[in-house]
């Protein structure tokens, strides 16, 4: 196929060994990303199976749950007719009380315990890249494959994750947990590209999914509230509360915890003198606590349960580190701990860091 696009830098993908053909699992929603990364692959000659996964999705008032938003029937239908163009079986596999379990209960989880998770980095952790793994391996695969914005490369020292190419779609963040094993079985084919890029790949094989607009609501509400969700399936949530200062004082009360996020200024309902921000949630006292924008800033955090790509530092290292998805990334120096945990120190202030969020390392373009 000839098009116009750049080629990568470095190629997405491992060289074919002479005479074999690779089995490649690509796991596909009916978009566009997933569909040219498994364009890329079938034309590079690797033997590609398709795969999209039903997740599980709210009931609506007690009836039954309309499609997660992952794996809708149009898009499904989308992925069939992108395999059919493509010449490649096309499987879906139930995994929706998995789903239920390991992501909507940690959701639900973490909120309830003050804290506010990306539930898309738990679904790449534990079902993208666990399950649906084991899953591609289990079929013969040498391979899994996703339609994610980032890059692997291996070295001497052995593989490393990278941030994409195209720095407004870099997914790198919420790929942070990936370790050498992962990296070894992962291809990420569209990493080097960009998302015009990719559209342009899109439309140079004929792909009915070019134009397809993305959706990033979380995939298994039923109506976009997460709020509304957590009162209907977190108790805890719905629970009335104090709404206190910085210095303890009561100043309000708050109709639930899950109505608040760090650092919101707006819909507090309090009269003050300055603007006032949320800067904590005792979840245990079920307690809000708001104080000035100065509250907010923080120079040092802890992270728990650190994931490194490679092997761990023995001693402090200097890093780039993202609090959350959409951030920019702030100099910082990390000290990993005995316990899994590490110490990031900041060289500037940080405002809203959020308990439950992922602070994520890099090293340039490198994610560590």
């Amino acid at each position: 196929m000839s098009t116009d696009c750049h080629t990568p830098d470095s190629s997405p993908l491992p060289a074919l060994p002479g005479g074999d053909q690779p089995r490649v699992v690509v796991a596909m929603s009916g978009g566009v990303d997933s569909s040219v990364a498994a364009a890329l692959l079938a034309d590079q000659g690797y033997e590609v199976i398709g795969v999209m996964m039903r997740l599980w999705s709210e009931p609506a008032n007690g009836t039954a749950a309309p499609a997660n938003r992952c794996c809708t029937p149009d898009q499904m239908a989308d992925a069939r007719r992108v395999a059919d163009r493509l010449g490649i079986p096309f499987y879906v596999i139930d995994v929706r009380d998995h789903f239920r379990q390991s992501i909507v209960q940690f959701f639900i989880d973490e909120h309830a315990a003050g804290r506010t998770p990306n539930p898309c980095v738990e679904c790449n952790r534990q079902i993208r890249f666990t399950y649906l793994l084991e899953r591609a391996l289990a079929l013969g695969a040498d391979y899994l494959a996703t339609g994610h914005y980032a890059r692997v490369q291996r070295d001497g020292d052995g593989f490393h994750l990278l941030r994409g190419v195209d720095a407004d779609k870099d997914q790198s963040y919420v790929l942070h947990m990936l370790g050498q094993s992962h990296l070894a079985q992962v291809l990420f084919p569209i990493g080097g590209y960009t998302k015009m890029e990719v559209r342009q790949l899109a439309r140079a094989y004929n792909l009915p999914v070019a134009a397809k607009q993305e959706s990033q609501d979380l995939c298994f509400l039923k109506d976009n509230d997460y709020r509304g969700f957590l009162r209907r399936h977190g108790d805890a949530e719905s629970s009335p509360g104090a709404i206190v200062a910085s210095d303890g004082r009561q100043l309000s009360w708050h109709a639930g915890l899950a109505d608040y996020t760090i650092g919101q200024r707006k819909g507090l309902g309090i009269a003050a003198a300055e603007p006032l921000f949320v800067v904590g949630k005792d979840a245990a006292r079920n307690t809000l606590i708001v104080g000035p924008r100065a509250a907010l800033a923080r120079t040092q955090l802890t992270a728990r349960q650190v994931s490194w790509v490679s092997a761990p530092p023995t001693e402090p290292i200097a890093v780039q580190v993202k609090i959350r998805y959409k951030a920019a990334p702030m100099a910082a120096s990390v000290t990993p701990g005995p316990d899994g945990s590490a110490v990031v120190s900041l060289d500037e202030p940080a405002y809203g860091i959020t308990p439950g969020q992922a602070a994520v390392f890099y090293d340039g373009d490198v994610c560590l």
